[in-house]
């Protein structure tokens, strides 16, 4: 009698509160081998962050603006798939597929939320490169923490109320479709996707969120780049060195604007990608530049180089 009166209710009047997260369930047994693979690569984001981030604290050469802003760009790099992936790996192995929607909008709050520094970051990186080449007389004025809180303040604000925004505004929908997500994580437009009703303010606000945060972020950061390369043609070679640490944050941009505006855009445009392509480009978008980011950086950047091999050789002779 209870079952037959909840079937004959409108669908409007249901709304899920438990979810499944089915992303590669059409892999059958072959989806378990993928832990190996995921393991893997949050291990080396975890060991690869943790030693760029004792590094830059524990080595005093490494006590300088730009060092510090890639100390936290690896705090984030190294938080970005602890949310998630976590939970994918248990999922894999165990089924353990269910997630409430409480759990799924916290979820999807930190993964945004942390997510939108990595632009932010890239940004306030730019400026450090800015100021250092541009203005070299005076790089250490405007980076100290009382002028540079200028250019910190208005981002963290931008970050935390449209996150907060778009979350909230999610958990107001009634899900009645269906509680089946084809994704290892919540994601904002996979769980829009099964609301009832009208959510084109939903959508509206999320791809305000796009161009308000990593959008905005990256036309600022190239503005920067495009003033920072012009002032080292007209200096000539005597900037050379310096630019060496911009083409650095330039790899790091490329592949996060890769990776930000494919897992974006698989979501908001007619294409032709299945449901496990768009779940596989969205994790990598959490895990393949926590992973090669602190790689990139220490290859590349000598005085991090010199510094873990420093490292490296006094680990080496500490059994003898």
């Amino acid at each position: 009698m209870v079952l037959s009166s909840i079937q004959d209710l409108p669908a409007e009047n249901i709304s899920f509160t438990i979810f499944k997260l089915n992303g590669f369930y059409s892999l059958g047994e072959w989806r378990r081998f993928l832990f190996i693979p995921y393991f893997f690569m949050l291990l080396l984001s975890t060991t690869s962050n943790s030693i760029l981030i004792y590094l830059i604290v524990s080595q005093r050469a490494l006590h300088s603006p730009m060092f510090a802003l890639i100390g936290v760009m690896a705090v984030v790099d190294m938080l970005m798939p602890m949310f998630s992936v976590p939970h994918m790996l248990f999922s894999f192995v165990f089924d353990w597929n269910g997630i409430s929607l409480v759990g799924c909008l916290i979820q999807m709050f930190c993964n945004q939320y942390v997510a939108a520094y990595q632009s932010t970051l890239l940004l306030w990186m730019a400026l450090d490169r800015f100021f250092a080449i541009c203005r070299p007389l005076s790089y250490h004025n405007y980076m100290q923490m009382p002028n540079f809180l200028k250019f910190i303040i208005f981002p963290v604000i931008r970050n935390t109320l449209l996150n907060i925004a778009v979350i909230s505004l999610a958990g107001k929908l009634h899900f009645c479709m269906k509680n089946e997500i084809d994704h290892c994580f919540c994601e904002h437009m996979g769980l829009v996707q099964l609301a009832c009703g009208n959510t084109s303010v939903n959508n509206l606000l999320g791809l305000l969120s796009a161009l308000l945060i990593p959008a905005a972020d990256f036309i600022f950061i190239t503005v920067s780049y495009v003033m920072i390369f012009a002032s080292v043609m007209k200096s000539g070679k005597s900037s050379m060195k310096a630019i060496n640490t911009c083409i650095t944050h330039i790899i790091v941009i490329t592949f996060s604007l890769i990776f930000v505006l494919t897992a974006f855009l698989s979501y908001r445009i007619k294409n032709d990608f299945s449901a496990n392509s768009r779940t596989f480009l969205s994790t990598m978008y959490l895990l393949f530049p926590s992973c090669f980011n602190p790689i990139i950086y220490g290859v590349r950047t000598k005085e991090i180089r010199q510094q873990f091999l420093k490292f490296f050789n006094h680990v080496k002779i500490l059994p003898h």
